[in-house]
């Protein structure tokens, strides 16, 4: 058997720190990922963007402005839309108490500042799905 590569879609809530989005795109692709990119910010167009891509991870960076409202858009499109078994995971910067908000509405992980990169390869493994050859 072979693994399909797992499809994430890489988005952002708040504004700057482009660079760090890409470093975050590109580690996932290193590691297997099939990324999209986009910097969109709004969670009907993200919403929209994982649904055409048929996407099965949705990747969030928490930036200055980003809020839980954000995350409660999100998790209410991904159920109206029909793809709530899309995994979402965030990382960036939170208060404690949003991370536990968010936490509760369905985000797998948080991830601080940089701390990801060591997890990619490991949450592949445990997610990706097999195909026969």
């Amino acid at each position: 058997m072979t693994r399909r590569k797992l499809r994430i879609l890489i988005a952002k809530f708040g504004d700057g720190y482009e660079n760090a989005m890409l470093k975050l795109a590109t580690a996932c692709s290193e590691a297997g990922f099939e990324v999209v990119y986009t910097d969109i910010q709004d969670p009907r167009a993200i919403v929209a963007s994982a649904v055409q891509e048929a996407i099965d991870h949705i990747g969030i960076t928490t930036l200055p402005g980003a809020n839980v409202e954000n995350f409660a858009d999100l998790f209410r499109l991904l159920a109206e839309n029909g793809v709530s078994n899309i995994r979402v995971t965030a990382g960036g910067f939170l208060p404690e108490e949003d991370i536990t908000r968010i936490k509760q509405m369905g985000v797998l992980d948080f991830y601080r500042e940089g701390s990801i990169y060591k997890k990619i390869e490991k949450w592949t493994e445990e997610f990706g799905e097999s195909t026969q050859p």
